[in-house]
């Protein structure tokens, strides 16, 4: 991890003890993971079907829980949390002293044109952030800036998008509004738009902030599960549709996640 987040580690040890990670998500000290996954609401032994997934239940609290996913050989360390920019930064940050070799987010987006469809996979190519999390990793907290333009690692998401196309899936890059609020959003959506956004959620500017701050190659993977522009709702959306949704969370993203854990670094 890089001195920054150490240092933010050192602090928070001061007045907590423990292996956190372990406490919270049941992880194993002494297992270097092919993957961290942090996947806000998501839990592998609900959405995975695929029994060519071996799914195992490491710690389950009200909010959040640990499961150990293997495939083929690979180890991946699934955080569900509860869901929010907060959430992710609170869940994600203990983890920082786990031993793995890449981080992947996953979860559902919103979208804000008429271009993304119901099921498609994207990708941030830059996070617009309207919520204040992220910005606990800063030196200040007096630093806050209006929607702060957050850039993934592109490098390593190009790769990404090409494993995606090599293997038959299409993975977008997409301006994502980062927002506080799901059910307040609508009020704001005319100034959203005029941001430049093309999707919305809740996390990936918290998430890619501190996943740089880990010092591991990090993609976020997002399926899209509504779209205000075209007037698909988050809950109604009929059976044809919210099937294209699960089967992008259910098969393709799991199985994203696996060939990512495998790329050569």
């Amino acid at each position: 991890m890089k001195e920054k987040l150490r240092c933010l580690l050192d602090n928070m040890k001061k007045y907590n003890s423990g292996i956190m990670y372990r406490e919270c998500f049941g992880f194993d000290p002494d297992t270097e993971y092919d993957v961290l996954v942090i996947a806000p609401g998501w839990k592998p032994a609900k959405i995975i079907r695929d029994p060519a997934y071996k799914v195992t239940e490491l710690a389950q609290h009200s909010y959040f829980s640990g499961y150990l996913v293997e495939k083929d050989g690979l180890k991946a360390a699934w955080a569900q949390t509860a869901s929010g920019g907060c959430n992710v930064l609170d869940h994600a940050v203990i983890c920082a002293d786990m031993k793995f070799r890449k981080c992947v987010f996953v979860g559902a987006v919103g979208g804000l044109t008429d271009r993304y469809e119901i099921g498609d996979m994207c990708t941030p190519e830059v996070c617009i952030s309207g919520v204040y999390a992220n910005h606990y990793l800063d030196g200040r907290l007096t630093g806050f800036t209006p929607f702060e333009k957050i850039y993934p690692d592109r490098e390593f998401t190009e790769k990404v998008i090409r494993i995606a196309e090599e293997n038959g899936h299409t993975l977008r890059k997409a301006k994502v509004f980062c927002t506080d609020s799901i059910a307040m959003e609508y009020s704001h959506l005319d100034e959203i738009r005029a941001t430049g956004a093309e999707l919305i959620e809740m996390e990936t500017g918290t998430f890619c902030t501190l996943a740089d701050l880990f010092d591991v190659p990090y993609a976020a993977l997002l399926a899209v599960s509504d779209n205000s522009a075209t007037g698909v709702p988050l809950l109604g959306r009929g059976d044809d549709l919210a099937q294209k949704y699960i089967n992008t969370r259910s098969v393709v993203i799991p199985e994203m996640i696996f060939r990512i854990a495998g790329m050569e670094e």
